[in-house]
Formats: structure tokens, C-alpha cells, sequence
């Protein structure tokens, strides 16, 4: 199957940064050329004059079966939010995991976005719901220690297994979750991380997201959790931070020097009030990758990439009262080609270069709000004016998953409609 994709201003985000006017073609799941207009046969021309051709965003930590979840657990303190989601989550049945994940998939896809980074138990439910939504999904089994979780069996053992039932589908990255230090001892995180190095799975846990959570850890061990982490031998360079919103430097260098990744979810820490702005130019300046993460659609109700991207910049600016931190281009990178690192898939997603796989979205570039649209200004309008509503096709590795922004891949009215039940359901138990 070769496509072409006609005459689009392409963001191709490869090292140069170049934004191009031509063609992307695609044969099977990778692209075979960017730029030069193809005058061959094609089994599909898209006609995108004036459109952009983007990467297919990674969102880099979620909860996406937490999308039949909205506005159950709105404006609550953060204790009353916490006990709340653990009660439901407690009583959540595969059926309801499986429509919740095509509810979000459904709402990553026609985003943009193309990969998903996910922490949460029942992972396999997961897995096939994500399957047939047909986007990419690096699903992190959560560990905790057994005295904590509602899951059957070990936690660690469950995502071996886990791990070793996925490890070979198509676009199912399986890998390694740890829910966070208030409950996770040294024997699990120790063995997640050392599970995660002996599969070369990626590994994302919640870090330093509440200031309770790093008081109480400073008073169980005089180490704050990410100086922890690191005294036990636990921080990896798979590992992806979520959050990491109450750091010090001397962690931010421990970080850097682990090569490690963050997920800056931004909306999420603002909607729950918990305080602290994650150091961002702090992670640049000693290397660690930053990415972008929305977590799930309690803490934050929507799955929105470009909504994640536009915020995080400006929570950056405010709060350091400078308008040149985390500029457009650089939040682009978070959100593409640092996504990509953050999962070990650099050398296949986050641009648009020959041999990469075709994860891409086309975006309207007739839309009032995209315009005027000149090389100039591209990048600052992806990323500043662009919205969700924006998006008009998405290919995955190759697959249309979304054309002129209809799901392709799933019966979107008979989710939509089971996910109302489910929410009844949900709160009513």
C-alpha cells in the first residue's frame, strides 16, 4: 500500500527542524519520502494543499481507563479525591476498563496524538481495547507492594506476565509501572526496575507529585524520593517521571545523571491544587528528556496534547515571569521527538523522516485559527493556536485511524453510548 500525501507544509521535526512544502509518502507502515513531489502510482492520494503534516504526538503518561471517569471526581481536596478514585477503582470490571480505554483512545486519536504512555493494573483489558482502537499504546503494568493493592496475586509478577502475553503485538509496548514511593517498598521497586532493564521495557511511576509525599518520605528515611530512588539503585534511564513537581537540584541532577525522562502534566497538577511548578529549565540544563503527559481524565478531564502543550508553556512563563522559557519549538520537541526518547522509540516516532514509521497527523491549515499561515509562524501556531478540533486524519504506522475526523477503527456512537451507562454505574457503586 503506497500514499501520498500532496502538497502539505510538513513539520518534519527531524534534527534540522526543517518545515517543508511537498509531499510525505508512505508504503506499507513507514515513510519512504519527504518533500520532493511524487509523480509515480499511488494507492491513495490525500490531497493536503495548505494543510501541515505533523508527528503523531506521545503522550507520555495516562490513566486512559479513567475516560468513562469524568467529573466524578471534580473539586475535591486532594485526600477526598484520592479516596474517592481508590474506591471506584477498587470495583472497576473489564467492561467498563475496555469501553473507558476506546473512550480514550477515541479522544487521543482525533488529537493528534498517536502513541500513549499508561500506568494502571488490568493492563491486558487494556491492551485489547487499544488493539482495536489502533494507535500505539506503551502499557505499564502498576506494581505496588502487595499489602496496598486490590489486584489478584503479586503486582510485579502480574506484569511479568503481562509483559511476556504482549511483548510481540504490533503497536503494544508492554511495560513496567510503579505507582510511587508511599507504596512501594525497596523489594518492588528494586524489581520493577530491574525487570524493566532485563526486557528493555520503558518504566513510568508517579515522583514527587504532592508535597505530603515528600515530607512523609523525608521523615520514613531523611531522603526525599527521588535521593531514595537513587540510594537504592532505582533510577533508570527507561524510567519516565510523572509529575515531578517537587524536586530539588541535587534531584534534577540525579535525574540527569540516570538519563532519565519526565512527564510534565501540567493541567493535572493545577486542577488538583497540589502545588509546585516541575523545574523545566532545571531538566534541560542537566539533561534530563522532558515530555509531556495529561494523566487521566479525573485529574485533568481531557487528553487534549495540544490543550497539554500550550499550558505547560505558559505555566512556565508565569511562574518564572519570562517569556522566553520553554519556547514553541521547544514545547513541539516535548510533545514529539522527546516523547519518542522518553519511550525508547527515537529511532521510529516524533518526525517525519525516511524509514520512521508514519505516524501522522494532518491538520486543517484553512481553519480561521491557523491562519495566516506562513513558514514563520507554523510551529507557533501548533502549538499556541491549534486545537484538537483541528485535526483531520491520523495515520498509525501506516493505518488511517482517523479520516477528515472520523474514527475508522471503532463503532464511535456504541462506545460513547456505553460509556453514559458506565458512568451511572461507577457512581452509583
Amino acid at each position: 500500500m503506497l500514499t501520498v500525501i500532496r502538497d502539505a507544509w510538513i513539520v518534519t521535526q527531524d534534527p534540522s527542524r526543517r518545515v517543508l512544502r511537498g509531499d510525505v509518502v508512505v508504503e506499507g507502515e513507514r515513510i519512504v519520502s519527504v518533500g520532493p513531489e511524487y509523480t509515480g502510482d499511488a494507492d491513495e492520494v490525500i490531497e493536503a494543499s495548505g494543510d501541515i503534516v505533523m508527528p503523531g504526538m506521545i503522550n507520555t503518561h495516562t490513566h486512559v481507563a479513567m475516560s468513562v471517569m469524568k467529573g466524578v471526581v471534580d473539586d475535591l481536596l486532594f485526600p477526598d479525591f484520592l479516596d474517592k478514585v481508590f474506591r471506584i477503582d477498587s470495583d472497576r470490571t473489564d467492561r467498563d476498563l475496555d469501553v473507558g480505554t476506546k473512550l480514550g483512545c477515541m479522544e487521543m486519536m482525533r488529537g493528534g496524538t498517536t502513541t500513549f504512555v499508561d500506568l494502571y493494573y488490568s493492563e491486558d483489558v487494556i491492551a485489547e481495547a487499544t488493539k482495536a482502537a489502533g494507535i500505539r499504546g506503551v502499557l505499564c503494568w502498576c506494581c505496588l507492594d502487595e499489602r496496598y493493592t486490590t489486584q489478584k496475586g503479586n503486582p510485579l509478577q502480574n506484569c511479568r506476565s503481562f509483559h511476556s502475553r504482549f511483548k510481540r503485538e504490533r503497536k503494544i509496548v508492554p511495560g513496567v509501572g510503579l505507582q510511587g514511593v508511599y507504596v512501594c517498598g525497596e523489594e518492588t521497586c528494586l524489581g520493577a526496575k530491574e525487570f524493566s532493564d532485563a526486557v528493555d521495557a520503558p518504566m513510568n511511576l508517579h515522583l514527587s507529585e504532592t508535597r505530603e509525599e515528600v515530607n512523609n518520605m523525608k521523615k520514613a528515611t531523611g531522603m526525599r524520593p527521588a535521593e531514595w530512588l537513587n540510594s537504592i539503585g532505582a533510577l533508570s534511564r527507561r524510567a519516565i517521571a510523572a509529575h515531578s513537581a517537587w524536586l530539588t537540584m541535587n534531584e534534577v541532577r540525579l535525574m540527569g545523571a540516570a538519563g532519565m525522562s519526565v512527564s510534565m502534566c501540567p493541567v493535572s497538577n493545577m486542577k488538583l491544587a497540589t502545588g509546585g511548578v516541575a523545574p523545566v529549565p532545571e531538566f534541560l540544563r542537566e539533561g534530563v528528556n522532558v515530555s509531556i503527559g495529561t494523566d487521566g481524565s479525573t485529574t485533568n478531564n481531557s487528553l487534549d496534547m495540544f490543550s497539554e502543550m500550550k499550558i505547560l508553556g505558559l505555566l512556565q512563563k508565569s511562574s518564572r515571569w519570562d517569556a522566553t522559557v520553554a519556547p514553541a519549538q521547544t514545547l513541539l520537541d516535548f510533545a514529539t521527538v522527546n516523547g519518542a526518547e522518553a519511550v525508547g522509540m527515537g529511532d521510529v516516532l516524533g518526525s517525519i523522516e525516511p524509514g520512521k514509521y508514519a505516524d501522522l497527523v494532518i491538520l486543517d491549515g484553512h481553519a480561521p485559527n491557523m491562519r495566516p499561515l506562513v513558514p514563520e509562524n507554523i510551529i507557533a501556531n501548533i502549538v499556541y493556536s491549534a486545537s484538537s478540533l483541528n485535526v483531520r486524519t491520523v495515520l498509525c504506522q501506516g493505518d488511517a485511524v482517523v479520516r477528515d475526523g472520523a474514527v475508522q477503527t471503532l463503532d464511535a456512537d456504541e462506545v460513547m453510548d456505553a460509556s453514559e451507562e458506565i458512568w451511572r454505574e461507577l457512581c452509583m457503586r
